[in-house]
């Protein structure tokens, strides 16, 4: 038994995950770790910087999403089991 309406919980799911797409692509271009990519010239550059200072942002935005859009599938749809 769903306890939201399923069409609601279709549209909030919807839009949690272009959030969670978002969110994954923010927290993977502002990583220094990503092979393949060079930290030291990255480092350099000013616009990098600037948009590396809220990567620890950009993972709490996604794991917040990830958890919201789970819940919600829980929540608007019922355990399948």
């Amino acid at each position: 038994m769903a306890l939201i309406d399923q069409l609601l919980a279709v549209r909030i799911a919807f839009v949690l995950g272009i959030v969670n797409i978002v969110g994954l692509m923010l927290v993977l271009f502002s990583c220094r770790c990503i092979l393949g990519w060079r930290p030291q010239v990255l480092q350099r550059q000013k616009w990098f910087m600037v948009f590396y200072r809220n990567h620890c942002w950009y993972w709490r935005l996604f794991l917040l999403s990830v958890f919201l859009h789970a819940m919600l599938a829980f929540v608007g749809f019922g355990n399948p089991f």
